[in-house]
């Protein structure tokens, strides 16, 4: 049996809440040549009973006997995946169902470009949409790598997206590495950034993922440990004269900062006021 065009892989950890409506959107593609493999991280809640609910073909369930960093997890699911094209999904996140034909038919047609992304929804616990159409301003359509990288300097955060709305070629995500664990917030932008080095970007105007935000997942240790992640990230790559980031990206993206952490903020306090009156 030959490997499927496109595996989505699923890292899930104590995610018996939501793996099920996760797992059901991705089955639910209206593409049909993909894998879907899950690595549950050892949850010890409904995780393993809602995964065994399921009894498709394309869903290869696996399980870590030990609770294993989140870099070496997702690197891990890739690694059990076979597809030529990899998507990794949270597990709380949702697919639309023409996201992976959408994407797909980017990268299987044109060998110059090293990452799609789509827009994504921004929900709640339940679903919610919080937020429509969110991210990749500025950057819909084809793009030169160097031209990606100065606008996440100017943007000052993630202007590319969660992990969700991406898909990338395997062989390029094992040229850098895969997944950095040095980076715990922008691990996903820094392989974003990686991956440009092999290639062109293309940004999709339509919203083709959801990203969900609960209402635990606002902390202030993290959101201040987030924005120096961010920071140090986007500081290197000010400072590599291979991407030609300009002094004025610089001065734009240290201004902009600020912004782009208080706008998330704002939708993870939306969610969890949300949360506590559900």
């Amino acid at each position: 049996m030959s490997a499927a065009a496109v595996s989505v892989c699923v890292p899930a950890y104590q995610s018996g809440r939501y793996i099920a409506d996760t797992v059901s959107s991705v089955l639910s593609q209206t593409f049909d040549d993909f894998e879907l493999v899950v690595l549950d991280n050892a949850s010890t809640d409904k995780t393993p009973d809602v995964l065994r609910g399921f009894t498709d073909p394309r869903l290869k369930v696996l399980r870590n006997d030990r609770v294993l960093p989140l870099a070496e997890n997702w690197n891990r699911v890739v690694a059990e995946s076979s597809g030529r094209f990899v998507k990794l999904v949270c597990a709380d996140d949702l697919l639309h169902p023409d996201c992976l034909r959408r994407q797909y038919e980017v990268l299987a047609t044109d060998p110059a470009i090293a990452l799609v992304c789509a827009r994504r929804d921004m929900i709640n616990e339940t679903g919610e949409v919080l937020a429509a159409n969110r991210g990749l301003r500025g950057l819909i359509g084809r793009h030169e790598a160097s031209a990606v990288i100065r606008k996440i300097v100017r943007h000052g955060g993630n202007p590319l997206g969660e992990p969700g709305g991406a898909l990338f070629r395997r062989a390029q995500f094992d040229a850098v590495g895969g997944w950095d664990a040095r980076w715990k917030f922008p691990m996903d932008l820094a392989l974003w950034i990686g991956l440009l080095a092999h290639g062109d970007f293309f940004g999709q105007r339509e919203s083709l993922a959801a990203f969900r935000i609960g209402r635990d997942s606002l902390s202030a240790r993290a959101q201040r440990a987030e924005y120096a992640e961010q920071r140090a990230l986007s500081k290197g790559l000010a400072s590599d004269p291979v991407w030609g980031v300009r002094p004025v990206d610089r001065l734009v993206g240290a201004a902009m900062a600020p912004g782009a952490r208080l706008r998330r903020q704002a939708l993870f306090l939306v969610a969890r006021r949300q949360g506590e009156r559900g």
